[in-house]
């Protein structure tokens, strides 16, 4: 990668980034078009490839820059100040859908590249992802009170499923062709969280009863409202 692309003005280099996530996030690697990703960002192909040997480059440029993204956020967001794990994942997950004020697209890229398979670029990209998910746990989850929890769970297994779900949840709205929405993506984690915290904490942490919140005590019938 040539480093006179960190020399261009900020604005400019948002424009060839967002221009090549949406490319790479709307069509397999293959078809992704250098043409197209040129003419959105407003540069000749000749440029792109000044900045980027190639597409390969481009492409894992993408990668490193949306796990940059995430890291930055996290580190914005002070997570380690949240001794709660449920509350520092949802945490963390708000302060994710901030990245996608300045790249709206690196959501559905992300998504996308995690599910590419027997392409040029799959085994680079199961690499990256194998790596980053690996030190995702011990780097993240160091300072959180495990005493919370049940005996017998397992919380770096509990991280992974979310992990699971949210991803699998992506991949499904975007192989059905429906926008992957933020707000809604957040509003399905929270009650996934929900859902898994009452599983997997001690009753004390959850209000004291296996549903979480202790229940109301029952009107009793003709008692007075007032």
């Amino acid at each position: 990668m040539n480093e006179a692309f960190f020399a261009l003005p900020e604005e400019k280099r948002q424009r060839i980034l967002n221009a090549a996530l949406e490319a790479f996030a709307k069509h397999e690697y293959k078809k992704a078009s250098t043409d197209d990703i040129a003419a959105k960002a407003g540069i000749s192909k000749g440029l792109l490839f000044y900045y980027f040997h190639n597409k390969k480059e481009l492409y894992l440029y993408l990668l490193e820059y949306a796990n940059e993204a995430v890291r930055r956020a996290a580190q914005e967001a002070n997570l380690r100040e949240e001794t709660d794990f449920f509350e520092m994942l949802e945490k963390g997950a708000r302060a994710k859908t901030g990245i996608l004020e300045q790249n709206p697209y690196l959501l559905d890229f992300t998504v996308r590249s995690f599910y590419s398979s027997q392409e040029e670029i799959s085994q680079a990209v199961a690499a990256s992802y194998q790596q980053k998910v690996g030190s995702a746990f011990p780097d993240y989850f160091s300072h959180i009170d495990f005493s919370k929890f049940r005996e017998g769970a397992d919380p770096a297994y509990l991280f992974r499923m979310l992990t699971w779900m949210t991803d699998g949840y992506m991949h499904e709205a975007r192989q059905r062709g429906i926008p992957v929405d933020s707000g809604t993506v957040m509003e399905e984690f929270r009650r996934w969280s929900q859902i898994f915290r009452r599983m997997v904490y001690r009753e004390e942490e959850t209000g004291g009863v296996p549903g979480g919140k202790p229940e109301e005590p029952a009107q009793e019938k003709g008692a007075d409202t007032e």
